[in-house]
This record gives C-alpha cells, structure tokens and sequence, in this order.
C-alpha cells in the first residue's frame, strides 16, 4: 500500500520546495523518486506513515490561514516561507516532522541514479581505490 498516494500532489509541491530542480522532473523522475520514498517508509511503523501524511496535509492546508490558498497553489517564494516558518517553528514535534519531511525529499531525489550522475557522485563499494 501507498503512503504517499492520498497526498501525491501535496508531496510533490514540498519535494520540488525544498529541491527545485525536482520541478523539472517528469513522470518516470517522479515515480523514481517516490519509489525511493516509499522503500524508506515502508519499515517504519504504520502509526509514524500515518502521522507523516497528517503533516503533509496540514502543510497543504496551513496556507490558508495566512494567504488564503492551499500549499499546492501558492508561489514557488510563499511555499519556501511556509516550509522555513515550519522548519524555525518553536513547536518541536513540528520542526522534527518538517526535517523527516525534508529529508525525505531531498533523499528521494539524490538516491536516483540521474541526480547523482548529474553531481557527479561516484560512490564505490571498493572505497577511493575505485577512483584510481
């Protein structure tokens, strides 16, 4: 089962907030990247994959308060507040969660195989011999 389907949209707003060149990727990027996410959550307990979609809903929502749209349609500037206001929030159940949030995110972009082509990682079982 799917942790982030009911969200999909919302996730993918924080992701491509948090790592903008997620912005460009499309479908097969996204699924990759979602795949990836999906694989780290899966061990964890049901009760924390549930609390993590709680978070990504009220990160969709919250905006709403202050500038009358959700998460999803706001500007690339006003979702990087949302989520900087979240990140500094003296709340911190709030701050852990954003971090995981992020984590995720910015994971699920550079464990795909192009992101790290892309920065030039060249990770090798063999250590810095492999580089020789």
């Amino acid at each position: 089962m799917s942790v982030l389907a009911a969200v999909q949209p919302s996730f993918r707003a924080i992701a491509a907030t948090v790592v903008p060149e997620a912005g460009t990727l499309d479908a097969g990027g996204w699924m990759e990247l979602e795949r990836i996410v999906e694989q780290a959550l899966a061990p964890r307990p049901r009760r924390l994959q549930r609390q993590l979609v709680t978070l990504i809903r009220a990160i969709e929502w919250l905006p709403l308060l202050r500038y009358g749209r959700r998460f999803t349609r706001l500007d690339p500037r006003r979702r990087a507040r949302v989520l900087e206001v979240l990140q500094n929030s003296p709340l911190l159940l709030l701050r852990r969660g954003f971090w995981g949030l992020r984590t995720l995110a910015l994971m699920g972009y550079y464990a795909r195989p192009a992101a790290a082509a892309s920065i030039g990682y060249r990770a090798d079982p063999r250590g810095w011999a492999a580089r020789r």
